[in-house]
């Protein structure tokens, strides 16, 4: 909004005309003298219109207006029902928001503080800093209950004083709807002009999709219909291997059929093969023999651009072992996402297997139409095989190679995680049998040593050496105490009780056990659900962990955190932990700022009798005998560990997640 300058009206002038009529008699009451009052008079006239014809005839100037913006205009313009828009200044104060950002968060949240999961919350921090250092971020995925989106962030303003959050809705999408959709469009009819028919077939058999020309061949009518017909039924079979169209009879052209399973390889596990839809293309035989210049042959272009668009791990090679092509689903289960195709297959493999790969190649290239498998190991992970898929490919000119590999992380996730759960097993059941067989011993040899006792005054020559005996026996039984704890063979007393109470009894004991060099540090959550243990039990839980924390601080100190946290069923949907059931909990942390875990020793910590201390210094039994008290608890127990580097501190934090008890039984022993 732009004005002039004001023009001055009568009332205006009236102050003006009192002070020099006031002046006037100023000077009249000093001097007494008539000429005296009139020279000033004139004087202050003459002076005062020259002021005046100057003020009139000044040009107006313009004046900006910096008030304050209108943030209604600005709602307006970032209202859209596809996308949450918020702005925040440099306080980090919500100060402009849209609906469907209220509706998605709630409009008492300014980002990156969002009601979403502790990963996502890390991502919008940094996103954050990013974006008031760099002017521009993003961060995804960003999860809750109600979805998940990817973030924007832009510094924008006058002073750049301001960040524009937008948050967009991340769309799971089907791979079989996305493939149909393009089969009805573009990619069909490319397709048809190249001589390829094309269709989508349900593992029941029924034709789900298809394209213009797969109807016109299998039907002979251009505006037939084959949705929901059973593919087989279009199809004849000649002697052998050849197939042709049915309603073509024998004077038809024989077709080559090649086959795609249809699944998304960002899916957990391995697919069910009688349970997923194919996509099927049929090529004319003959046209491709003879050389490399007929219609079928000019359509490898459009191959190559199909199998680059499905979610499938699909590559090419020729007779000599060169790769034609590799889709982006191929190079990422190779562990080479975003990079580009070798010029050979064998690139991605380890060097003893790169004579098995090529042969494999050769063989297929050169000899009938066949497929099979080959296990390699790829160079990413050479630690893990995995089988690559290998197809002969005929008529599309000169002979090649179809390369299919899935992507196998999450299975050999698994896979590993079956076998530390089994190793496991096998070592709680070692460890309860030599337990209970030590147990037994000790007990008759503490008996034996109470009876020589009482047959002993103190002072007798023996006295001595029976007590020694004595108390070796009772540290042996204290051990055996931690094996079968370890390997949840032994008797607990549970009670429902509240974990601060654990901690308040235990903490006199912390801070001698830590000494003077480490600081502990106490905090609790409000309205914490009650848990069932045995209190005696879970109080050694956290002298364990204490005393592992104590040796890792040593001798430079550190401080000592235990928390206790209420963890409900929504926090523990939002972990999206395959090994948690959703339910309420309570739960322990214990971090300290030691040297921590190196990550070749993570995995190993529950083992019993493993210990990266010094011979002599302990038996390795603390943490064997915590992770079988919590998990006859009913709990849950994580460990979580950075090594220190370059003289800076390290950590390592155990969380410990016990189950609500919802109701208080009568006390009970579990075995």
């Amino acid at each position: 909004m732009k004005a002039g300058a004001p023009r001055r009206g009568s009332a205006d002038w009236l102050p003006v005309a009192g002070a020099f009529l006031a002046s006037l008699v100023l000077i009249w009451a000093i001097t007494r003298e008539p000429l005296v009052v009139a020279a000033y008079g004139a004087a202050l006239a003459v002076l005062g219109g020259f002021i005046c014809v100057v003020t009139l005839r000044r040009p107006a100037i313009e004046e900006a207006d910096f008030g304050l913006p209108d943030w209604s205009v600005t709602i307006t313009a970032i209202e859209t029902p596809d996308s949450a828009v918020a702005i925040i200044d440099r306080a980090g104060r919500l100060v402009c928001a849209n609906a469907r950002y209220e509706e998605w968060f709630e409009a008492g949240n300014a980002p990156p503080r969002l009601p979403v999961d502790e990963a996502s919350l890390d991502r919008l921090a940094g996103a954050s800093r990013a974006g008031w250092r760099d002017g521009r971020a993003r961060a995804a995925p960003v999860e809750n209950e109600r979805g998940c989106w990817k973030a924007e962030v832009v510094r924008t303003g006058r002073g750049e004083d301001f960040l524009v959050w937008r948050f967009l809705p991340i769309v799971s999408v089907d791979p079989v709807t996305d493939l149909v959709e393009r089969l009805d469009g573009k990619l069909g009819r490319s397709l048809d002009r190249a001589g390829i028919a094309a269709a989508i077939v349900d593992p029941d058999g029924l034709i789900r999709a298809a394209t213009t020309g797969f109807a016109e061949r299998a039907t002979g009518d251009a505006l037939g219909s084959t949705i929901g017909r059973e593919f087989v039924s279009l199809l004849r079979q000649e002697n052998g291997d050849r197939i042709g169209w049915a309603h073509e009879g024998k004077r038809g052209t024989p077709l080559t059929l090649y086959h795609f399973p249809v699944v998304d390889p960002d899916a957990p596990g391995k697919p069910d093969p009688d349970l997923t839809p194919s996509l099927l293309l049929l090529v004319e035989a003959s046209a491709g023999i003879g050389g490399g210049h007929s219609e079928v042959s000019a359509a490898a272009p459009h191959l190559e651009a199909l199998l680059g668009q499905l979610p499938l791990g699909l590559g090419m090679a020729d007779r000599d072992g060169r790769l034609l092509f590799a889709n982006p689903a191929f190079m990422r289960a190779a562990g080479r996402e975003g990079e580009a195709p070798p010029t050979y297959p064998t690139d991605l493999v380890v060097r003893e297997d790169k004579g098995v790969l090529s042969d494999a190649i050769r063989r297929h290239a050169q000899g009938p139409a066949t497929a099979g498998e080959v296990a390699v190991r790829l160079a990413a992970r050479p630690d893990e095989p995995v089988s690559l898929g290998l197809a002969a490919v005929r008529g599309l000119g000169e002979a090649a190679v179809l390369l299919s590999l899935t992507d196998g992380s999450e299975e050999t996730r698994l896979k590993r995680q079956a076998a530390q759960a089994t190793k496991m097993q096998a070592v709680d059941r070692l460890a309860s049998g030599i337990a209970h067989d030590y147990d037994n011993a000790l007990t008759a040899i503490l008996a034996s040593c109470d009876l020589m006792l009482l047959r002993h005054m103190p002072g007798a020559a023996d006295y001595d050496d029976i007590r020694q005996i004595h108390a070796n026996a009772s540290r042996a039984a204290a051990l055996t105490r931690q094996l079968l704890a370890f390997s949840r063979q032994q008797a607990l007393l549970p009670e429902v009780v509240q974990l601060p109470d654990i901690v308040a009894e235990t903490s006199p004991t912390l801070k001698r056990l830590i000494g003077e060099k480490i600081r502990l540090a106490v905090s609790h959550d409000r309205d914490l659900g009650p848990v069932r243990v045995d209190p005696a039990q879970f109080g050694q839980v956290i002298v364990n962990l204490a005393a592992n924390a104590r040796d890792a601080m040593l001798p430079r100190g550190g401080k000592l955190t235990l928390m206790t946290r209420r963890v409900t069923a929504a926090d523990v949907r939002r972990m999206r932990s395959e090994i948690i059931p959703i339910s309420d909990y309570t739960a322990l942390i214990v971090e300290d700022t030691g040297s921590g875990i190196a990550p070749e020793h993570l995995g190993r910590i529950w083992e019993p009798f493993f210990t990266t201390g010094e011979q002599g210094k302990g038996a390795g039994l603390g943490l064997a005998a915590v992770y079988g008290i919590v998990k006859q608890s009913g709990g849950f127990i994580f460990a979580d560990s950075e090594v220190g580097r370059n003289g800076q501190r390290g950590g390592t934090r155990f969380t410990i997640y016990l189950p609500v008890c919802h109701d208080t039984p009568a006390m009970t022993v579990s075995t």
